[in-house]
């Protein structure tokens, strides 16, 4: 089976692409579909985000592992039908850190028969990518905007220490 995704542009000007991918590639052959259908090099890093489907941003599949230890999950390690399928039906990604291209992903259609494509195809385009990404703003939660505890907000018992050696301890 294939999956036909639709990729949104994030930007007042509407550019979209279609494309069909086979659900078993990876994430890794997703995201070169994308660079592809876009136009882009392909030199930058790039992630995708598990999203609900208010498009709140979820966990983050990097493209490589940036971690200390080298065990981080990443693109190569999941396939398209693991992140996306009839009851998950969206993804946001992110390319160029730098620019922070900003893409939204739909699963369109599941469509049993691919006989007819050369995979991943691009069938579909509308608009075209301006010169530059727009700018992002991310605003915090309000709720949670400015919030710092405070010894209020901290249950310490001070008996626990030991004050009477304090000086000791300083030298």
């Amino acid at each position: 089976m294939i999956y036909k995704l639709r990729l949104i542009l994030d930007t007042e000007e509407d550019v979209i692409r279609e494309i069909v991918i086979k659900q078993n590639d990876s994430l890794e052959d997703l995201h070169n579909a994308i660079v592809n259908a876009f136009g882009f090099d392909g030199t930058e890093m790039a992630s995708f985000y598990m999203t609900d489907d208010n498009w709140d941003q979820g966990a983050e599949i990097p493209l490589f592992d940036m971690s200390e230890n080298g065990d981080a999950v990443t693109m190569q390690h999941f396939l398209i039908s693991d992140v996306i399928d009839s009851e998950k039906t969206k993804l946001i990604y992110v390319y160029d850190f730098f620019s922070m291209w900003s893409f939204f992903i739909e699963l369109v259609d599941i469509i049993e028969d691919h006989s007819e494509y050369e995979l991943p195809a691009l069938l579909f385009t509308l608009g075209s990518i301006p010169a530059e990404a727009p700018e992002k703003e991310f605003i915090s939660d309000p709720n949670e905007a400015n919030v710092h505890p405070t010894t209020d907000d901290v249950d310490i018992d001070f008996d626990e220490f030991d004050f009477d050696n304090f000086d000791e301890l300083m030298n």
